[in-house]
């Protein structure tokens, strides 16, 4: 068996596939209640599925991995011969995840390192993958954390949503801004901003709030080397149109994702969500 430091994060990542073979991450699937049905995200719901229950209205939560469900994943990666874990999870302001996790650390078989990241998404598959790199070039625990929180503290999340309800019903902003946004028939901007949700713009269309996150995205991501993530819930065609923007306005463009959200988010922003994490190398 080799010996070495093991990457865990959960399902929220939404690393592709292949980069998560590639770079041996292992994701811990939240769970997503539709209806009477309890499923895991990614491989027994998809995000057109969600869609769809969304939009006939049907009702959808959102609940975090057991401690069991991690404990389990721990023991398996240490029998692969890991001499150390680092795990990172998407913003405790979002889910428990971070507290499963940390509950099942204390009784690991080999040290883990729980990280709270702040981010969501590919804001948080980046900071896996920095750890990944990091561990594979023979970091260690503690110098894979440090490359996971140094890649989170430069990266950036704006999001563009059709309506805030999806938002305001599952708590993830207030019911202030949401019913403020209602009665102005404002299309909002948000960010990730201190773990949460924060409102960014309000811009009066669909079309000006889209460019105006294009421009967003531009300034933010400068002329140094910078990978980009767009992401989307049931939009295909907006997302691959701003990443052939963005390609044309970001000179130190390294890596472009284009990747559907996965059903736990898209449970909370909607359909027609375009996002769009900028993250310096």
């Amino acid at each position: 068996m080799s010996r070495h430091v093991a990457i865990v994060t959960d399902s929220t990542a939404y690393l592709p596939p292949p980069t998560m073979e590639r770079h041996s991450i292992i994701a811990v699937p939240l769970t997503v209640v539709l209806g009477d049905q309890a499923l895991d995200e990614g491989t027994e719901i998809s995000a057109r599925s969600l869609a769809q229950a969304l939009q006939k209205r049907r009702s959808v939560t959102t609940s975090r991995p057991s401690p069991e469900l991690f404990a389990e994943t721990y023991r398996r990666v240490a029998e692969s011969g890991a001499t150390g874990i680092v795990s990172l999870h998407l913003s405790a302001e979002f889910s428990g995840t971070y507290d499963a996790a940390v509950l099942a650390a204390r009784e690991a078989p080999v040290p883990v390192r729980v990280v709270d990241t702040g981010m969501v998404a590919m804001a948080l598959g980046f900071c896996a993958l920095a750890a990944a790199e990091s561990a594979e070039a023979g970091g260690t625990v503690d110098e894979a954390v440090t490359a996971a929180e140094k890649r989170a503290a430069g990266t950036s999340a704006f999001f563009y949503v059709d309506t805030l309800d999806y938002l305001r019903r599952g708590g993830r902003i207030g019911a202030a801004q949401a019913l403020f946004g209602s009665a102005l028939a404002v299309k909002p901007l948000l960010q990730l901003d201190g773990g949460r949700i924060e409102m960014l713009e309000k811009v009066r269309t669909a079309s000006r709030a889209i460019a105006r996150l294009e421009e967003i995205v531009a300034e933010r991501a400068g002329a140094a080397p910078v990978d980009i993530a767009v992401h989307h819930l049931a939009a295909p065609e907006r997302a691959s149109a701003l990443a052939d923007r963005l390609r044309d306005r970001v000179p130190g463009l390294a890596d472009l994702h284009v990747s559907e959200v996965g059903a736990v988010i898209g449970a909370h922003t909607g359909p027609g969500l375009l996002g769009v994490v900028v993250s310096p190398r």
